[in-house]
Order: structure tokens, then sequence, then C-alpha cells
């Protein structure tokens, strides 16, 4: 009788199936690095791979002929026909820049204001790689990105050329293609398939006119880990009046009767900066052709004195672009002026004032 009540048992317990399980998980789950297929590691092992002086010479003059040709290279938009340009339209996205952070600098305007601008400097610049909305996937998104009807696609664009026996010889397998030497900083920015470039192809800060409005990616200042008060600007507890050691605290952090807990996101100390931060709506006052530079409105574009930018077209809807820009981006040219200024700024070779004789 027990074995046949077993042999029941078991039967009853090999037919049941599982459909689902619940796993309970905490509420944040941070992100998990996804390189896109294009990535390749670029940071290798310096090793003495005991090379004569002689050899180094070598590969230095062999590494200067690449460079020399690199810069002597024709850009692919002079071989385009004007008839086969495509004319821009406000739904399209074209391509940014990488600008490094290179200081503060005052500017006046025509009613004598004084206004702090940031410099940006667009160093060597190129083209790298155009993937067509059909074999871009993003790592992130679910469905594909659309501006109106037409999907992006995806534009590498690389700056500030460096030695490649400092980098690994994958990375460098991403610049051979294009016949460049490798490149310190790689990015990507979404374009519309009507605003892809060959590779290649130079940018420069004429890419964009003053008067126009940028969004600034930038990664903020490492602070490490910081109070309340510095990290989100807590009063603090006072200084006297039978107050000891909580002066800098943030005191209490809980909440009292049925929900007698700390409430998810509550401001407390952690690591300040480091963070990825996009400034939107950005005004370009000046440009210099001649250095590759850009003088934006306002000191808070993220990152200390020497760090790299993304520049790209704002998608603010009251600042976009109303009037067509360099399309897909401006071809090099040797006859343009050394500044644009905009319309409200003042010039130093202007007279600042001027008297009617009566």
């Amino acid at each position: 009788m027990a074995s046949s009540n077993l042999k029941l048992l078991c039967t009853l317990l090999s037919r049941i199936r599982v459909e689902n399980v619940t796993i309970k998980r905490n509420l944040y789950q941070p992100p998990k690095y996804r390189p896109p297929h294009w990535y390749m590691p670029k940071e290798r092992v310096l090793t003495d791979d005991m090379v004569t002086q002689d050899n180094r010479d070598f590969i230095d003059e062999v590494r200067q002929d690449k460079l020399n040709l690199q810069t002597a290279m024709e850009s692919p938009l002079s071989k385009i026909e004007p008839q086969e340009t495509v004319q821009w339209n406000p739904t399209t996205r074209r391509v940014g820049l990488i600008a490094r952070k290179i200081g503060n600098y005052p500017l006046w305007t025509k009613s004598g204001k004084k206004v702090q601008t940031t410099l940006l400097q667009v160093v060597d610049n190129h083209v790298i790689k155009y993937i067509p909305p059909e074999e871009y996937t993003p790592a992130k998104d679910y469905k594909p990105k659309k501006v109106g009807k037409y999907r992006l696609g995806c534009m590498l664009v690389g700056s500030e050329t460096i030695d490649p026996t400092t980098v690994t010889k994958d990375y460098c397998g991403i610049f051979s293609s294009v016949g460049m030497l490798p490149k310190r900083h790689l990015c990507r920015f979404h374009v519309s398939p009507n605003a892809q470039l060959p590779t290649g192809t130079p940018l420069f800060a004429t890419h964009f006119r003053v008067g126009d409005y940028l969004d600034i990616r930038a990664k903020t200042i490492d602070r490490g880990f910081q109070g309340v008060m510095k990290r989100w600007g807590f009063k603090g507890m006072p200084a006297s009046h039978g107050v000891t050691k909580t002066h800098r605290r943030p005191g209490n952090i809980g909440a009292g009767g049925e929900k007698a807990r700390v409430w998810p996101g509550t401001k407390m100390p952690g690591h300040m900066g480091n963070r990825w931060r996009i400034l939107r709506g950005v005004k370009i006052l000046r440009i210099n052709t001649k250095h590759n530079v850009l003088w934006t409105l306002g000191v808070g574009i993220p990152g200390e004195t020497g760090a790299m930018c993304y520049l790209f077209d704002t998608v603010l809807p009251l600042k976009k672009l109303q009037t067509p820009p360099p399309f897909p981006t401006h071809p090099p040219a040797e006859d343009l002026p050394l500044e644009y200024y905009d319309e409200s700024i003042h010039l130093f070779e202007q007279p600042s004032i001027t008297f009617e004789e009566t």
C-alpha cells in the first residue's frame, strides 16, 4: 500500500511543470556594459621590446610620413559635385564634433554687458566610419531611433592623432581601413541617412555658425566621496547653542508613523561627480577659423579644463535650427575670415562710444 502511494506521488511530481518563477531583486539595476560591435580594446601593456635606437628613429620617420600624408589628404567633399548635394530640412540630424575645453574668456555685448564664455577647441576631427540604419542597432534601445519618419544611422568621429605603438593592434585596425593613424578619442553620433559623410572627411569649427545653439555632453569633475553639504547643498546644523559633532550632518533621514523607514531616493553622502551630463541650449558667440575655437556662452559646461566635450545641434524645440546650416558639413576653404562674431558682440576694432558734433 505504501509503495503504491509512493509511486503515485512520484508520477504526480514528474508531471509538474514550472511556468514562471518570480525572483525578488533590488529596485536599482545598474546597466550592463554592452560595447558596440565596432569597439576594440584600446589600452595595451607597454613593454621594452629591445628595439635599437636606429629602429626607433626609422619607426618615427614612417609615422611622420603617414601623418604628413594624412594632413595633405584631400577632403572627399571636394570630389562631390554641387548638384549631388542633399538639401537640409528641419528633421535632419547632422553629425557632431569632439572638442576640448581649454578655459574661460570674457566678452562684451554692444550694450556694454560683460558675459563669460567657455572656449572649446576642435582638434583634428575626422569621420572614421558610417553605419547605416539597417546595420546599426543601439545597445540600450529596443526600438530604432527615429526623427520624424526617418531612422538614424551612426557616424564614428575620431579626434587627436596619437602614436600607434601605444595602443593595441585591433584598435589601430579601425583606422587602417580609412588610411589614418589611430585617434585618442572615438565617439559616435546619431545622424540621418541623408547627412552621412564619406570616411576621412575632416570636420572643422565652421561646422557650426555663430548664433546657433548646441547640446554639449561631457563628464563632470570627479570629486570623490562627499557629504550632503557639498554634494546636495544642505544647510547643515547650527554652529553653537548645544550642537556638538553634528555640524555637517544631514539630520533626520527617516519618517514616522506607518512609513517608518528611509525612503528610496533620499539625499545622502556618496560619490560626487564623474557622471555624463548634457548641457542643452548653449549659444555660440564667436568662432576662430585658424585655431578652430568656439566661444560658447556661460561657464556651466561639465568637466575640468582639458576635458573632452561632444558637441551637436540642440534638440530644444525653441532653439532648433531655423535656417539651413552647412550641410552635411562645411567643406575646407582657405579664404575664410579669421573670426566670426555674433551680432550682439562688440568688436574691439570698433569704437565703443561716438559723439555727434552740434
